[in-house]
C-alpha cells in the first residue's frame, strides 16, 4: 500500500461495457422523467471515474417503483494494483457487505420485539443480560444503546480479525467493560460494541439464533435471496470483495479509524474479505446483500412497515424507530455533527449525510461510502453500495454531487401524499 497516493483502480473508457441493469421500469411510473434519471446516473458514472470504487451498485425506488437498479464495475480483481486477468464483472444482484448500514437492520429487529411486548426499550440491558450490569452499567438501557449513548463506544483492546471472528470473546469483554461515560450522557457512535449486545439480547429474548430470527421476520417474508449476517457458502463465489483505495496517510486515516473502529483501513478490508467473517455474526457490520434487497428493506419502512401486501412491522413501530433522540450534536466518536433516531441516522437541513434538504430522511452509512436511506418528503428509497474503502480521496466531490442530484432530481411531494407518518417529521415532534 502506497503511503501517499490516490490509490485508484482501473477505469475503462467505455463504462457501458461494465454496466448492467435489471428490473427497471419507466421513470414516469415513479413520477420522474428520463432526463432526471440520466442526471442521477451520470453522477454515479462520474463517481466511478474517480477510480476510488472497483464496484458501485445502486437502486432507487420512487413511489414504490424501481427506477434505477444497476451495477457498475467489478466484483473482484480490480484494485489499486490494476485489473487482474481473472477479474469478475459484477451485476445488480452481487452480494456486498453493508458494513455499518447493518446497524439499522439489527435495530429494527429490536423494535419488532418491542412491538410484540417482548421487551421495553426503556428497560436496562441487564434485565435481559444480567452479566452486563458489571462496572456501573446496570442502568444502561436499550434506548441508550440504540441512540449511541451507551457509554461503551469502542472495544478497549487490540482489535484483530481473530477477535472479530469470536463473538463470545467480545461479549465477555463488553460485560466486564468499564464505560468511558455514564449511559445517556454523551453522544458517541458505537461502531461495533452496541451491535454485539443488541444481538445477544435478541437471542436471549427469542431463544433463537439471530440469523434465524432475521430470516423468519424479514428475509423470508420479503422474499430476499440473501439478506442476513454473513453469507452462505453457496453465494460466496459471487461476493464483491473490498479494496483499500484513496489517499491513505497513516497518521490521518488510520489514526481516525483506530479511534472509531479500533483498527486501521487494512484490517477493515481484510476482515470483510475473509470467509470466517462470512461465517460469523457481527450485528453491527456484516449483513451481506444486494443494493436492490437493501433498498427493498428501506422501501418497506417508507411504506409504513408493509411490503408486497405483507405487514412486516406496524406503522407505529416505524414511527418510533425514526423518532429523533436529539438535535444535531457533535458525535465524540465520528468527530462530526450527527443526528440519530433509535437506530437510524437522520438527515438534516440545509445539508446532511444524505444530501441537501434531507431533514426528514432516515437511514444509515456504511464504511466507507455506503449509503442507504429513505426520504418520505421525496417518496424515495435509495441504496448506494461500493467496494472501494476510500476514507479520504478524489471521490468526495463526486459523491457530494451524486447526493445533490438525487435530492434535486427527485422533487418533494405534498405531505398529504406520504405513505406513512414518520418520527422525523418536524411537524409531529419538537426535537428537530
Amino acid at each position: 500500500m502506497k503511503l501517499f497516493s490516490t490509490n485508484t483502480c482501473y477505469v475503462p473508457k467505455d463504462l457501458s461495457s461494465i454496466t448492467q441493469r435489471t428490473n427497471e421500469v419507466s421513470p414516469e411510473l415513479g413520477g420522474m422523467t428520463q432526463q432526471q434519471i440520466e442526471k442521477i446516473w451520470q453522477s454515479i458514472e462520474n463517481l466511478y471515474q474517480t477510480g476510488n470504487h472497483p464496484l458501485i451498485t445502486m437502486c432507487l425506488r420512487r413511489k414504490g417503483e424501481i427506477i434505477l437498479n444497476r451495477s457498475l464495475g467489478y466484483a473482484s480483481g480490480n484494485s489499486a494494483d490494476g485489473l487482474a486477468s481473472d477479474a469478475v464483472l459484477a451485476n445488480p444482484d452481487t452480494p456486498i457487505c453493508l458494513f455499518s448500514a447493518s446497524k439499522i437492520i439489527t435495530a429494527m429487529l429490536i423494535h419488532m420485539l418491542d412491538e410484540t411486548g417482548a421487551i421495553n426499550l426503556l428497560d436496562p440491558i441487564s434485565y435481559y443480560i444480567p452479566e452486563y450490569a458489571q462496572n456501573d452499567k446496570r442502568r444502561a438501557t436499550i434506548f441508550h444503546l440504540l441512540s449511541h449513548r451507551g457509554g461503551i463506544p469502542r472495544i478497549e483492546m487490540e482489535v484483530t480479525p481473530e477477535l472479530l471472528f469470536d463473538k463470545d470473546q467480545i461479549l465477555q469483554h463488553l460485560y466486564a467493560a468499564q464505560p468511558i461515560s455514564p449511559a445517556g450522557t454523551h453522544l458517541a457512535y458505537h461502531a461495533v460494541t452496541a451491535g454485539y449486545i443488541l444481538g445477544e439480547l435478541i437471542e436471549r429474548v427469542t431463544g433463537q439464533d439471530i440469523r434465524q430470527f432475521l430470516h423468519e421476520h424479514i428475509e423470508k417474508p420479503m422474499d430476499m435471496q440473501f439478506f442476513n449476517y454473513g453469507l452462505k457458502p453457496e453465494y460466496r463465489d459471487q461476493v464483491a470483495l473490498n479494496y483499500p483505495t484513496g489517499v491513505h496517510p497513516k497518521l490521518g486515516t488510520d489514526l481516525y479509524l483506530n479511534h472509531v473502529l479500533g483498527g486501521g483501513l487494512q484490517l477493515a478490508v481484510d476482515v470483510t474479505n475473509d470467509p470466517r467473517f462470512m461465517d460469523t455474526v457481527c450485528p453491527a457490520g456484516n449483513i451481506y446483500t444486494s443494493a436492490e434487497q437493501a433498498n427493498r428493506f428501506f422501501e418497506m419502512l417508507l411504506n409504513g412497515g408493509q411490503y408486497n401486501g405483507k405487514q412486516i412491522m406496524s406503522p407505529e413501530t416505524v414511527f418510533r424507530a425514526t423518532l429523533p433522540t436529539s438535535t444535531t450534536n457533535i458525535d465524540r466518536t465520528l468527530l462530526a455533527p450527527m443526528r440519530y433516531a433509535l437506530g437510524p441516522m437522520l438527515g438534516s437541513n440545509p445539508v446532511g449525510i444524505f444530501g441537501p434538504m434531507t431533514g426528514q430522511a432516515f437511514g444509515h452509512l456504511g464504511f466507507s461510502n455506503i449509503l442507504c436511506w429513505a426520504d418520505p418528503e421525496r417518496d424515495i428509497s435509495v441504496s448506494i453500495l461500493n467496494t472501494g474503502k476510500a476514507v479520504v480521496g478524489t471521490h468526495i466531490p463526486a459523491l457530494a454531487q451524486t447526493l445533490y442530484q438525487i435530492s434535486s432530481q427527485c422533487p418533494k411531494i405534498p405531505k398529504t401524499q406520504r405513505r406513512a407518518l414518520f418520527g422525523t417529521d418536524r411537524t409531529e415532534t419538537e426535537l428537530v
